[in-house]
């Protein structure tokens, strides 16, 4: 692309007047509207805001350059598409040297890094610099590091191409900046913001924890987790608050130079409590305050050392942190992750951190992306605030359940900020509208704090089991508050007002348990310690939220609730996992997770007209747990909308599958179903399947919901009335229990004995009567014949029944093998805890299918991209366990006219690989579970043997497969490429036969073999 003439005539300008423009007189602003300005107009932005946008859809944001020491509060530019943050850019004068400079450079990253943004430009038009801003800034870095890519003003116009493909708004739209982005990424070094601050408070905690706990020995491990998490918090906002203007900037800093840190903080805090009024400072009783004050912290002894480690890394330039930029949400991510651990205290009252045990069993905890937090909210909340009034939206009850450290309240706070904003903003006459809007810098309206406070207080509530997570929610929500708010502006509004800045969240933000209220102290089958009824923290919403609930519930209920098997729970909470089981229609069935049960509370919080909105694994869609749910919500016609994932990964650094689900309280007919095929594509284009279901459809059975032409086609194969766990036994592979005690490595046959190597290394040979082949941790061919590479000790006699052999046979017949046996006698009897303490302590865990595996059959690998379905008939054994368990099939009726070779080629057939695509459980990588439950529901075309024409049809495919078997043994052991690549093709010719057969086997029209060809 060329340059356009506007470019060309900036850079002529600038090289014409390049001396008079790097004289130190000449002012940044200047240089703004003179040459910077115009190149970004150049490249597609609204720089001027000509469409009238809010202040926060603006496509750019101008920042107020509030000078404070060592930089200024935030960039000068940041560039947005649809409200999200893309991009800084950081305005320097001609004067300053962009190439060699660190200072710039250093604060611009802080800036980007802070902000959690890939990119970010430096420039002064005579020079300019892209940054990649995902490594930590130092103050030691040179203006070089980081940087990608520098430009001077004479290059823009060759380089017009690169600069109109990464930065404009056109390329920012279509993706090509984050593709861009992304190419640039270094492998490794890559620390974002959030790691490195949840690093950095960890670090308080510990150093905090130990120094209270040395020095204040009275107190519980209570009261030193509720201290710690309260000076952390107390800190964190009133440093956010300096570099956001609401505090004079550096007053903890001027703490170093004092004594008796602590004290003085103390007398900072309690000046912060007559002006934020937040619950946060609370140290004193007040009319009108229902919580108790916090008399604990002030009284504790506390080193100058601490604080002083503390707050050396909280300020420019030791700090990388730019706190201007560090939002809510980010700050939200960093607490969900600190809030995992807990302090505990030693025997000698000294202090540990660790992993809560729920934590620990669900492999860490996940932070919610905020676009899904968005689009939760937008789909709830947005749908109740459509063709309101601002009146009426004040009448909106807004709940998280299980609100942590509050993005999904955090979410929904910020969405009716904007909305409301925008319809003040719309209003033509505003002057009735002071104490909900003013006119700020550039003439844009803003929400007065008194609004936002109103706002918070109406609308958003959350609960939680744990109180670090309430305060923390609390705090966010405070901070968000303090958005866009200076000292000058609060001291205004106060004086104004006559009322404190903040609000207090008490009688919003709640601690207790979501789903156990008294009623339990009712059920006589429970004795309760005062250990127990500390941990489950009953919660009585009918009198703590009274109000709402008088008026039939909450009108919005959001979040991410925690997904907890009950079998973890059982180890710390065995009364809970009862009590939903006697109290909840979810729960009642056998195993569950909890997510389940959150999802039926949800329901009965909702009002008449109520929505609910949930992002949880979609495994209770197919798992036998979910049966209970599925019915509820499919008997109550709840469902309003579902947005599935399939194998897509919304969490970093976790494997789970999930969905949105959105509810209603009220009846509906049908709902919207969409299926995530391409998360990329679906975030940056809309890019999905999607239609409507008819809710009559729906029952308690399996969840498997297809839309459009797919769904159609699903359909006709459903109708075929045959189903493969009809006419075929299904086993599962052997189960030992103690599979490196009883598999090894063939390394070579010795007469009557075979070589082998164990899972240590260790070789061993054992007699070879006793072993099995054996195959585990290989992919299956459908048309190749498996070769085992292992074996198994089999200690059975299967003549008839399967029986194992006597120990006294064993040590007569089998003495080298009896020998290795003995060796492990102490693991295999500890096996299942202790289970196998007796004299068959040798046996397999689980005895079932030890009779199937000499027979032909067919062997199934359970996890796939695609359907693997190999034949056997030499007596092959198989695993049912481990990372590669397999199924075996064999007819139900041992004289069935079926060959197996006829199953083979239709189970192996892109027909049956669409059909079971539809109702498996997908998995990250494009794999798929072809366990039992899914291919015995699988349609086989049924053959009428008195039929001539299905009998040839039968014999046609049975005669392909075999084709195909030979061919592969064939393409082994051919020794030239010419060959090789001739019978390949005659593989390839057959393989589409087979397809084809299928095709005509099942009836299949043009358009529906081009469906299948096509998802394929």
């Amino acid at each position: 692309m060329e340059a356009p003439a506007e470019i060309i005539e900036l850079v002529d300008k600038f090289e014409r007047n390049l001396e008079a423009y790097k004289n130190s007189s000449y002012k940044e602003e200047q240089l703004k509207q003179e040459f910077i300005n115009p190149f970004f107009k150049a490249l597609g932005w609204d720089v001027d805001n000509t469409a009238g946008a809010a202040p926060q859809y603006r496509d750019v944001i101008f920042e107020d350059s509030i000078k404070i020491s060592g930089g200024t509060r935030a960039p000068d530019y940041c560039f947005t598409l649809a409200g999200r943050k893309m991009f800084f850019v950081e305005a320097k004068k001609p004067s300053v040297n962009i190439d060699k400079d660190i200072k710039p450079s250093y604060q611009l990253r802080r800036y980007a890094w802070s902000a959690k943004l890939p990119l970010s430009i430096l420039t002064d038009f005579e020079e300019l610099a892209v940054y990649d801003s995902r490594t930590t800034p130092k103050k030691t870095d040179r203006a070089s590091t980081g940087r990608i890519k520098y430009l001077t003003y004479k290059d823009y116009v060759d380089q017009w191409d690169f600069l109109y493909n990464t930065f404009s708004r056109d390329a920012v739209f279509k993706g090509d900046y984050d593709k861009y982005a992304e190419s640039t990424k270094k492998k490794k070094g890559t620390t974002l913001v959030d790691d490195e601050f949840l690093s950095e408070i960890e670090t308080w905690r510990e150093l905090l924890a130990k120094e209270i706990a040395l020095r204040n020995s009275d107190l519980t491990v209570e009261e030193l987790n509720y201290s710690v998490q309260q000076i952390i918090d107390r800190i964190i906002f009133l440093r956010m608050a300096e570099d956001r203007g609401a505090e004079k900037y550096g007053q903890l800093q001027k703490l170093l130079d004092k004594q008796e840190i602590y004290q003085e903080l103390c007398r900072i805090w309690k000046a912060a409590d007559e002006k934020y009024n937040s619950g946060l400072f609370h140290f004193k009783e007040e009319k009108g305050q229902n919580s108790l004050p916090d008399t604990l912290t002030p009284q504790l002894k506390i080193k100058d050392g601490t604080f002083k480690q503390i707050i050396k890394n909280l300020y420019y330039p030791d700090s990388p942190y730019e706190f201007s930029v560090l939002s809510p949400e980010i700050l939200g991510n960093v607490y969900e992750q600190f809030l995992g651990k807990v302090i505990r205290l030693t025997k000698g009252h000294q202090a540990k951190v660790e992993e809560k045990p729920e934590v620990k069993k669900a492999g860490g905890v996940f932070y919610t992306p905020q676009y899904i937090v968005e689009y939760i909210v937008e789909n709830t909340i947005g749908q109740l605030c459509k063709d309101k009034t601002p009146q009426k939206v004040s009448e909106l009850r807004i709940l998280d359940p299980a609100c942590g450290s509050g993005s999904f309240l955090l979410g929904a706070y910020n969405y009716l900020l904007n909305w409301h904003l925008i319809y003040y903003s719309n209003l033509k006459d505003k002057n009735r509208l002071k104490d909900q809007i003013y006119k700020g810098k550039n003439d844009e309206w803003h929400l007065t704090i008194k609004e936002k406070k109103r706002i918070l207080l109406n609308n958003i509530y959350g609960l939680d089991i744990d109180h670090q997570a309430v305060e923390v929610t609390k705090l966010s929500l405070l901070l968000k508050v303090l958005e866009g708010e200076n000292k000058d502006l609060l001291e205004a509004q106060q004086k104004l007002y006559k009322e404190r800045a903040l609000p207090n969240l008490d009688d919003n933000i709640k601690c207790g348990n979501t789903l156990i209220g008294p009623e339990i102290y009712d059920e006589t089958n429970f004795v309760l310690t005062s250990e127990d009824i500390k941990r489950i923290n009953t919660f009585d919403w009918e009198t703590e939220f009274r109000e709402v609930m008088k008026q039939g519930g909450f009108d919005a209920v959001i979040g991410n609730p925690p997904y907890i098997r009950i079998q973890a729970m059982k180890e710390w909470a065995p009364f809970e996992v009862e009590f939903y089981k006697r109290n909840y229609v979810s729960a009642s069935k056998g195993n569950y997770d909890v997510y389940v049960v959150f999802v039926e509370r949800g329901l009965v919080l909702l009002n008449e007209n109520g929505k609910l909105g949930f992002i949880l694994p979609h495994k209770f869609f197919n798992a036998k747990y979910g049966q209970s749910l599925r019915s509820l919500i499919a008997e109550g016609n709840n469902i309003n909308k579902i947005v599935h994932f399939g194998h897509e990964q919304i969490f970093d650094n976790a494997t789970t599958y999930t969905n949105l689900l959105f509810l209603t309280k009220s009846v509906n007919k049908s709902f919207k179903f969409i299926k995530i095929e391409d998360l990329d594509k679906w975030r940056s284009s809309g890019k999905c399947i999607e239609g409507e279901i008819d809710l009559k459809k729906v029952s308690s059975d399996e969840w498997n919901f297809i839309v459009g032409k797919e769904g159609e086609l699903f359909e006709k194969l459903s109708e075929i009335p045959t189903k493969l766990g009809e006419l075929a036994r299904i086993f599962q592979g052997l189960v030992t229990g103690s599979d490196k005690t009883f598999i090894f490595e063939i390394l070579g046959i010795e007469g009557q004995f075979i070589k082998v190597r164990d899972i240590n290394g260790l070789e061993w040979v054992l007699e070879q009567e006793i072993l099995k082949p054996f195959i585990k941790d290989v992919s299956i061919s459908t048309f190749e014949y498996p070769i085992p590479q292992h074996c198994i000790i089999f200690p059975y006699d299967i003549e008839g029944k399967a029986e194992l052999i006597p120990s006294e046979i064993m040590n007569k017949k089998y003495p080298n093998t009896w020998k290795y046996l003995k060796k492990f006698k102490d693991i295999l009897r500890n096996r299942e805890r202790g289970k196998w303490n007796h004299e068959r302590w040798y046996a397999f865990g689980r005895t079932q299918n030890l009779t199937q595996m000499e027979e032909p059959k067919i062997i199934i690998q359970v996890i796939s991209k695609t359907g693997k379905y190999g034949y056997d008939d030499s007596g092959i054994y198989f695993t049912g366990g481990g990372n590669g368990p397999y199924y075996g099939i064999r007819f139900l009726k041992e004289d069935s006219p079926y060959s197996l070779h006829y199953l083979q080629g239709i189970l192996s057939s892109k027909v049956l690989d669409f059909y079971l695509h539809k109702i498996s459980s997908p998995f990250r990588g494009g794999y798929w579970s072809y366990g039992k439950r899914f291919i015995e529901k699988l349609p086989i075309r049924n053959i009428d043997f008195d039929k001539q024409e299905d009998v040839v049809l039968h014999d046609k495919m049975v005669d392909l497969v075999k084709q195909m078997l030979q061919l592969h043994k064939d393409i082994d052991i051919a020794r030239t490429p010419q060959n090789k690549e001739l019978i390949q093709r005659q593989i390839d010719a057959t393989d589409k036969h087979i397809d084809k057969l299928v095709y005509e086997l099942y009836g299949l029209t043009e358009d529906e073999i081009k469906i299948i060809e096509d998802a394929m």
